[in-house]
């Protein structure tokens, strides 16, 4: 029996699952949404919740002069989450061509410490901007008046290639985009064509009970028969022109 077992081992040791779940929480933050197992989404989950509500209260400790609380709040995610230097998304291809000098340049300062705001300093046209700074000026700003629930869980179809697990993708609330894993997969044949006969099945039921709804008129004479109606005969006429003789007779 599971008894007093609270987290998932995901076939790791300790110090691999501590590493996954903070990579994780840190993808998560930088992008939005992250791509994984459901088992790691699911064990990853609670685990972002907690940072959120972190950087929730060192942002309401600033808001109130509280520097210190502020300040023991940060190194609390710091000390869960660790920081990572995020490189702006429209400097992706520009990053990627450098040297590893000058990312470092971009990266850290002549102290050694991380750029945390992303700002252009100096000479450079962009700095890193750390994942904690994301979370409290960001992330948490977000979410100031939700009181928990920042995160959700959506099941994917399909499955890891390799050991068929289910996949999943872990999403921050608010998100309106949808991921592009999520669409629709395309109808098969076989599909295509039940369709196409459920479609034409409708189409004859509608047309049959407008038949049958519709009023019957009576019908038409033809054309022989409208000539035999209005040409009236040569007898006929002259019955209509010359009197009877008895009416004759009668008028003498």
């Amino acid at each position: 029996m599971r008894h007093r077992i609270a987290h998932r081992k995901l076939n790791r040791t300790s110090s691999h699952r501590k590493a996954l779940r903070r990579n994780l929480a840190q993808s998560l933050i930088e992008h939005g949404q992250v791509r994984t197992t459901l088992a790691k989404a699911k064990d990853v989950r609670p685990f972002v919740e907690k940072i959120i509500t972190m950087a929730r209260k060192a942002r309401a400790r600033a808001a109130a002069n509280d520097e210190a609380g502020s300040l023991v709040a940060r190194r609390q995610i710091h000390k869960l989450m660790g920081d990572r230097s995020i490189v702006p998304a429209d400097h992706h291809s520009e990053y990627t061509d450098m040297s590893n000098a000058h990312r470092r340049h971009l990266l850290r300062m002549s102290t050694g410490r991380r750029y945390r705001t992303g700002d252009p300093k100096g000479r450079l046209s962009f700095t890193g901007e750390s994942v904690t700074h994301r979370l409290i000026d960001t992330v948490a700003a977000r979410f100031e008046d939700r009181p928990g629930g920042y995160t959700r869980i959506i099941r994917l179809a399909d499955r890891r290639v390799g050991d068929h697990s289910p996949l999943a993708v872990l999403q921050l609330v608010g998100e309106e985009q949808a991921p592009g894993s999520l669409t629709k997969p395309a109808r098969s044949g076989r599909h295509r064509r039940s369709d196409a006969r459920y479609a034409a099945a409708i189409k004859a039921a509608k047309a049959s009970s407008a038949d049958a709804t519709r009023p019957s008129k009576a019908p038409e004479p033809s054309a022989e028969q409208d000539a035999e109606v209005e040409a009236p005969t040569d007898e006929q006429d002259a019955r209509q022109e010359e009197p009877s003789n008895e009416q004759d007779e009668s008028v003498s």
